[in-house]
């Protein structure tokens, strides 16, 4: 009986958990920011937004094969997973004449580079956050 309660409020403590960031998610505007990778490189080398939480939305133009995206604060060494800003990859590898979206990644201000893992495009990808 206790192992059955304990299961229940430890359900009903996920849920109202996961309620609470949707509702915190929900009042947050969340903006998208649309890149294309063709063959090599992102079609745009360099964006400028204001601070706030986005969504990156992915788009493979033709690549041949799946892409991806990594977004790291400039400066931090890109080859290490753990610089990467792990809420905008994308939540599949986009396969080619397909689009795909990170989940909501807050952007405070600064500039971070973007490129693709699996693409090879540039490093010299810029966001720049005002």
């Amino acid at each position: 009986m206790k192992k059955t309660i304990a299961i229940l409020v430890l359900a009903v403590g996920t849920v109202f958990s996961v309620n609470a960031q949707d509702k915190m998610m929900k009042d947050v505007p969340v903006r998208t920011l649309s890149l294309e990778q063709t063959s090599g490189e992102f079609t745009q080398k360099q964006i400028t937004v204001s601070e706030g939480t986005y969504v990156f939305d992915i788009t493979n133009n033709g690549v041949g094969h799946e892409v991806g995206f990594v977004l790291v604060k400039k400066g931090k060494d890109i080859s290490k997973p753990e610089n990467h800003i792990q809420t905008a990859y994308v939540t599949q590898a986009v396969k080619t004449g397909t689009s795909q979206t990170s989940k909501p990644t807050k952007l405070e201000k600064g500039e971070y580079v973007y490129f693709c893992p699996l693409n090879p495009t540039s490093t010299d990808n810029t966001l720049i956050v005002k």
